[in-house]
Order: C-alpha cells, then sequence, then structure tokens
C-alpha cells in the first residue's frame, strides 16, 4: 500500500507562515468518513456504539468531530471524564474504563452518571466502601488469561496483563453486583493490541458472546451489551494490508448470529472503543529538517523529538516517512532522522532509505493521529508542539497552541523563580 500525505507541499508553504514547525496535523475529511465506515460496518447492530478512546487523542475539536459522527468516549481517568463533560458527553455516552482506580474517581464518574467498567472484582467492594451504591448498570471486564492465538499465530498474553476478572470472578462478581440492586450489565475485554487481521474482532466476539450466554445461564444477569473494546489496527508500513472494518463488522455479525441470537440475547448492543483506528492514519507530524550529520552514519536531524512522538523511541515502531515535495524521488539515501533529546533513542527512523534531505525541507512522518501527541512529554525542557486540523473546506484551525517557557515554568511553587523569566517568556 503506498502512503500518500493528505497534505501537499503547497499546503505547507501556507500553513507553516501561520503555525511553525513541528505540529501535529489532523484530517477532518479523513477522520469524518472512516467514522461512517464504522458505523456502516456495524449498522445491522441496533445499539451499536463506538466509544472513542479519549487516551489515543484527547483533544476537545477531535472529541467534538466524534460527537457530531454519533459516538461516546472512553475515558480512563477523572481528567478525561472531566474533558467529555466539558465536551458535552454525558451519561451513558462515556465508559470509565480505569484500573487502580482512587475513590474520587469513582465517585465523580458515578456522579456524573457513565457506564463504569469495573477491572476488578476487588474494585467492587472498594466501590461500595468507597462511594456507595452502584449503578444500576455496570461493566466487568474480562482477561482470559493464557495466550490470545487466531489459528496458530499468538496475538497476545493477556494472562501478563494486569487487566480484568479472571472467568470464575465474573460469575462471582455479576452475583455480587445483583445482589446489590444493579440490573443491567455489560461485559468488556481487551486482548491484543494493533492487531492486522481482520479475524481479531470476529474471533474475540465469539469469546465474549459465549462467556454472556453462560453468565447470562448462571447468574440470571440481563447483559445488555458486549464491549469489544480496540485493538484493531492500522498499517503503518507501506508493506502491510490495512484492515477491512466492513469484513470486521460482517464477522462480528455472523457469530453474534451463531451464538447470541440461539439463545435468545439477539438484542444485546455491541460496543467498541477503537483509538488507534479510528484516528493515527488521519494525522501527521509535520518537522523541519534543521540539521545534516555526516560521522560514521547519516543523520538528518529535525526540529521534532521523541516528546513530540514517543512510539519509535520507545517500542521501535515504525512510522512512515515522506520529505513533501519529493513524494516522486527516488529514495537513494540512507538516514537515521533524529530528534534533539539527550538520548540516543530519540530516532523518528533508522537506516532509513529516503530522497536525498536538503535543510528546510518539511518531513513528514505519518500515522500520528492516535498516541502522538498525547503521549508527549517535557524531558530536556522540550515543549508540546500545537495542534492544527486541516477542515474539510482546506482552511485551518489551531486547536491547540504550542506550549511556551512560561507553560514550562508555571507549575513551580515558588514564585521567585518563575518571576524571573517573565521578561523573557515567549
Amino acid at each position: 500500500m503506498k502512503k500518500v500525505p493528505f497534505v501537499t507541499k503547497e499546503q505547507l508553504d501556507e500553513i507553516v507562515k501561520k503555525y511553525p514547525t513541528p505540529f501535529h496535523l489532523y484530517d477532518e475529511k479523513g477522520i469524518r468518513e472512516n467514522a461512517r465506515k464504522v458505523y456502516k460496518a456495524f449498522s445491522w447492530n441496533k445499539g451499536f456504539k463506538e466509544y472513542f478512546a479519549v487516551k489515543a487523542t484527547p483533544n476537545p475539536a477531535i472529541l467534538q468531530i466524534m460527537k457530531e459522527e454519533g459516538c461516546g468516549l472512553d475515558c480512563a481517568t477523572k481528567v478525561e471524564l472531566m474533558m467529555a463533560k466539558a465536551c458535552g458527553f454525558t451519561g451513558h455516552d462515556v465508559m470509565f474504563s480505569s484500573n487502580v482506580t482512587p475513590a474520587n474517581e469513582y465517585a465523580y464518574a458515578k456522579d456524573m452518571g457513565v457506564i463504569i467498567n469495573f477491572d476488578d472484582i476487588t474494585h467492587l467492594k472498594y466501590f461500595e466502601e468507597n462511594v456507595g451504591e452502584f449503578p444500576e448498570t455496570v461493566c466487568c471486564r474480562f482477561n482470559t488469561g493464557g495466550d490470545f492465538k487466531i489459528s496458530t499465530a499468538i496475538m497476545d498474553v493477556p494472562g501478563e496483563a494486569k487487566y480484568g476478572f479472571t472467568r470464575e470472578q465474573l460469575t462471582e462478581g455479576f452475583k455480587y453486583l445483583k445482589s446489590k440492586g444493579v440490573k443491567h450489565f455489560g461485559i468488556h475485554a481487551f486482548l491484543a493490541s494493533n492487531t492486522k487481521t481482520n479475524d481479531y474482532y470476529p474471533a474475540l466476539a465469539k469469546i465474549l458472546f459465549k462467556t454472556a450466554v453462560e453468565l447470562h445461564e448462571e447468574t440470571g444477569a440481563d447483559i445488555k451489551f458486549i464491549n469489544l473494546s480496540g485493538g484493531v489496527g492500522v498499517a503503518y508500513s507501506p508493506d502491510e494490508t490495512p484492515n477491512d472494518i466492513e469484513v470486521i463488522g460482517e464477522g462480528v455479525h455472523k457469530v453474534y448470529d451463531e451464538i447470541l441470537v440461539p439463545a435468545g440475547m439477539g438484542d444485546v448492543a455491541i460496543f467498541t472503543e477503537m483509538g488507534r483506528f479510528m484516528l493515527a492514519p488521519y494525522g501527521h507530524l509535520i518537522a523541519t529538517a534543521i540539521h545534516e550529520k555526516h560521522i560514521f552514519k547519516e543523520y538528518i536531524g529535525l526540529d521534532a523529538c521523541a516528546a513530540n512522538l514517543m512510539r519509535p523511541a520507545i517500542y521501535g515502531a515504525y512510522h512512515h516517512i515522506t520529505v513533501a515535495g519529493k513524494e516522486n524521488e527516488p529514495c537513494d539515501h540512507m538516514y537515521d532522522v533524529t530528534g534533539g533529546l539527550c538520548e540516543n533513542s530519540d530516532k523518528f527512523a533508522v537506516n532509513r532509505m529516503l530522497p536525498k534531505i536538503d535543510m528546510g525541507d518539511y518531513i513528514i512522518i505519518h500515522d500520528t493521529g492516535a498516541h502522538g501527541f498525547s503521549m508527549g512529554y517535557n524531558y530536556n525542557g522540550k515543549l508540546r508542539s500545537a495542534e492544527v486540523l486541516l477542515k474539510e473546506d482546506g482552511s485551518t484551525e489551531l486547536i491547540r497552541r504550542a506550549e511556551t517557557p512560561m507553560d514550562y515554568f508555571a507549575t513551580f511553587d515558588y514564585t521567585g523563580l518563575f518571576d524571573r523569566f517573565k521578561d523573557g517568556n515567549e
């Protein structure tokens, strides 16, 4: 699959006049079209809802687009819940899927009326003792343990994950919650991340649908929804085949008809919580080449660094790179593309074949729309970049300004140091 940027060199020439690099750029048109494809793929399920994972791209402008496309939100912390509330998401339009959860965060979620997704059986009594009565509708997260396989391929190892109830604990938990007045239940599981196969959701659905039928028979619980969570990946590399959401949706439909419908559970709603699939391909990190270095290897230094995009540094993750305006030139130069942190892992690419890069070239790093800006940090005093929305009509909107040195210093308790820098604020 050829990786084509959603922005041209000519467009960037104009955008950088308003917003200096580096910045994250998001494609509104692509985001909306993709959301509509997801809803079409699951239109066979009357109660279907996509709960966009806020942690992937926590920006109110992005969340507003999701709201307009019919999505809810998946939140993991109180601050994410606060953002959801500020953006007009309330009640069952929000899932609260947290772990190691403080009592005050559970209390805030309860007050908002969101669906609480309990991560552990011990959290049930913790909630009761510290917050009070359970809501009428709750969800419990399932961990199958062991390896998760599709055919003979191990997709991930749930048994090594810190999340979820065991199968036996689900039955115990449902019975306990029923005894405490809970009327409606959901089941949730996340067994593999960034899967590159259309078989993942159907395989997960088969496990969860069978589990739902068993739990209904064992406990009499009214199971209203089954949440397949996230895990549907994207093709970061041109060598990978993108997942087909229509094929995925039909695969889940087939298993639904095989397992839930005969059990008299054909009204169960299907939920998803995709962050990466919803946003990753529709974000670019835009940077400028500012240095070149010729030692034992050839290096290109950017004005962006791992503080803007951590995934290559911490995972060795591949992100495709386009040199704006040189899309059709031969990739006949081998570079390490780096940032300016005092860390040798601060590399966007290693031994990457690219066109000849000249100083001042715009470098487009693909697929940064999810877990890009959101994982940023301030090591070395690096400041987080701006976020810019490329709107459907071709105009741009600044949806988060770049940090300034004063933002960095603002959380220091002693104002003497803060005041020292006021005159030099940029």
